[in-house]
């Protein structure tokens, strides 16, 4: 049989046809089951599909056309990755997911149709390298879709977002080196990871009081980004948030905050003095670890861990002061030469 189909999963494909029918039953589409297909031209895909794995397609190099059923949800990572004959594709309202590079290096794909009710695209990669985004970067450099900013990579200058947008996805502007300011309004309630990681001449943002979600790394390597407001909407600053801000100077976190995670102020070279104020009770593991021009920091009763190298090397720490029922962990304040620890 050239469909090897187990529990209602097609695990692989062993045939070698141009044109072929995915047996009606099958509810996903298997991880690389029709990987490097490289005879397939055109695939049908019953409505007992839901799911479409990863690297389902990819490779399939001549390719051309594929209708995705009305039932799929989950469309996972490089699901049609290197797919470079696919000229057209529609995803329908039912899809609720899709992974990242899912359409990477789909060279021809000019045709790209996503139903309205489509806000499951997480990031720009989903289809980098097609001739589609190109398009659309040429009608505008912010691409949105369906209020959804995925893809701002070829950005300058100052930029301001458009009022409606609700969600500045994962990688958005990552390595976009001629951004100098972003003005976000406040119908964006959600930063996405990575969103603005390595934008090395960023050097103001606005961010608004709708925040309630700023990613993980959103912020890191901003080496120009000199000062931020956090609006007090946001309750956790994730990990790498601010990593590698060289330049940022200071930092207001607002009394909404819970939790300082991992290494969400790592290596922020030139912070001088931030207030953490009495409503954070966690401050994770390197979260202000290379912060070597902090001098002083008030640690509030709140604040039940700092977890481990959380201020190594802050070399010009001379005063902590900290609760006595504060768990600290081990080496939180290795290679801190200067430091006084106070703990009352």
């Amino acid at each position: 049989m050239d469909f090897e189909i187990k529990d209602g999963v097609l695990v692989k494909y062993h045939g070698n046809d141009a044109y072929i029918v995915i047996p009606d039953g099958v509810a996903k589409i298997g991880d690389h089951a029709l990987e490097k297909c490289s005879s397939l031209k055109a695939v049908t895909i019953p409505d007992s599909v839901t799911e479409i794995g990863y690297e389902a397609f990819r490779g399939c190099t001549n390719l051309k056309s594929v209708t995705i059923p009305e039932n799929v949800t989950k469309i996972e990572h490089c699901a049609f990755h290197d797919c470079t004959s696919l000229e057209s594709v529609i995803i329908p309202d039912s899809v609720t997911e899709i992974g990242g590079w899912v359409f990477e290096g789909c060279a021809n794909l000019k045709s790209v149709t996503i139903s309205e009710s489509v806000t499951a695209i997480i990031n720009r990669t989903v289809f980098h390298g097609t001739s589609w985004i190109e398009s659309k970067r040429k009608e505008n450099p912010l691409v949105i879709i369906n209020n959804i900013l995925i893809d701002g990579e070829t950005c300058s200058g100052d930029v301001i977002i458009p009022d409606g947008v609700t969600k500045i996805s994962n990688k958005a502007f990552c390595d976009c080196p001629n951004l100098k300011s972003v003005t976000i309004p406040n119908s964006v309630t959600v930063i996405g990871n990575v969103a603005f990681d390595s934008c090395t001449n960023l050097e103001s943002i606005t961010i608004p009081d709708s925040m309630t979600i700023i990613g993980k790394g959103a912020f890191s390597d901003c080496r120009s980004l000199k000062s931020i407001k956090i609006p007090d909407s946001v309750t956790i600053i994730g990990d790498c948030t601010f990593d590698n801000c060289i330049s940022l100077e200071s930092i207001i976190i607002p009394d909404s905050v819970t939790t300082i995670c991992e290494s969400a102020f790592d290596s922020c070279t030139s912070l001088e003095s931030v207030t953490i104020p009495d409503s954070v009770t966690t401050i994770g593991d390197f979260a202000f670890y290379g912060c070597k021009s902090l001098k002083s920091i008030t640690i509030p009763d709140s604040v039940k861990t700092i977890g481990k190298f959380a201020f190594e090397s802050c070399k010009s720490l001379k005063s902590v002061t900290v609760s006595a029922d504060t768990e600290i962990a081990i080496n939180a304040f290795k290679n801190c030469p200067l430091l006084k620890l106070h703990k009352i």
